[in-house]
């Protein structure tokens, strides 16, 4: 596994969660890994209604202080992926 880290969320006050990777050794592609707060019940009932998560699937919450970390991510992967 080829985890590059991009960064936590700045206001998370402990340099913590939420968090972004993106993992470039996937035999799908690269892929980004997040880490965030666990969706309350509400929130899980109203995404299920739109895309039900599969057995190895959870919803998780990212604030959009991560916006900036997360677009880096998805450049990165998107370059990686067309080296591969």
């Amino acid at each position: 596994m080829a985890l590059l880290f991009f960064g936590t969320d700045p206001n998370s006050g402990g340099g913590n969660c939420p968090a972004v990777w993106v993992d470039t050794d996937t035999a799908e592609g690269p892929e980004l890994v997040l880490q965030g707060k666990f969706a309350d019940a509400a929130t899980r009932a109203t995404c299920r209604q739109d895309s039900p998560p599969a057995e190895d699937e959870g919803i998780v919450r990212i604030p959009l202080s991560m916006v900036e970390q997360i677009r880096r991510a998805c450049d990165a992967a998107e370059a990686a992926g067309t080296q591969l």
